[in-house]
């Protein structure tokens, strides 16, 4: 493959989870899956049910196409971009606004199938767990 089909194909994930469709033919069977506080997972079944998870906090996510930034080596591809939506409590989220939206996703791809991908972000969509850092303690205080 080349970096640009790898680039295409991270592409298409993030475009198929924004529209509700599904990704999971992008992913080999054995796919490796990290996300925060769900942790490690491998398998395509442990990977649906771990997404499964994470759709449960959102009503709603796209990601900003236009400002993504790549990295390629090899079969890996290094993605970090911005994104915005609505939790399922209706909670509005978007990077540079709030807390939430800024996030880093790093993909092995090869013969055209993901099959490692390790999401980097902050899970807390809502900006709901703030009383633990005294920084964000003292504006939502103000």
């Amino acid at each position: 493959m080349t970096d640009e089909a790898r680039k295409a194909v991270a592409l298409e994930y993030l475009k198929r989870l924004d529209r509700g469709e599904d990704f999971f033919e992008l992913f080999d069977d054995h796919i490796q899956f990290y996300f925060p506080k769900v942790g490690l997972v491998n398998g395509i079944d442990a990977t649906k049910e771990a997404f499964g998870q994470v759709a449960s906090l959102l009503k709603g996510i796209t990601h900003d196409y236009a400002y993504f930034n790549y990295v390629v080596n090899g079969d890996t591809v290094v993605v970090e971009g911005t994104s915005s939506g609505t939790t399922v409590d209706g909670v509005e989220f978007r990077a540079g606004v709030t807390h939430a939206g800024r996030w880093c996703d790093v993909l092995e791809i090869r013969d055209g199938r993901i099959q490692r991908l390790f999401v980097y972000l902050d899970p807390d969509y809502a900006g709901a767990d703030t009383d633990r850092y005294p920084w964000l303690a003292k504006e939502s205080a103000s």
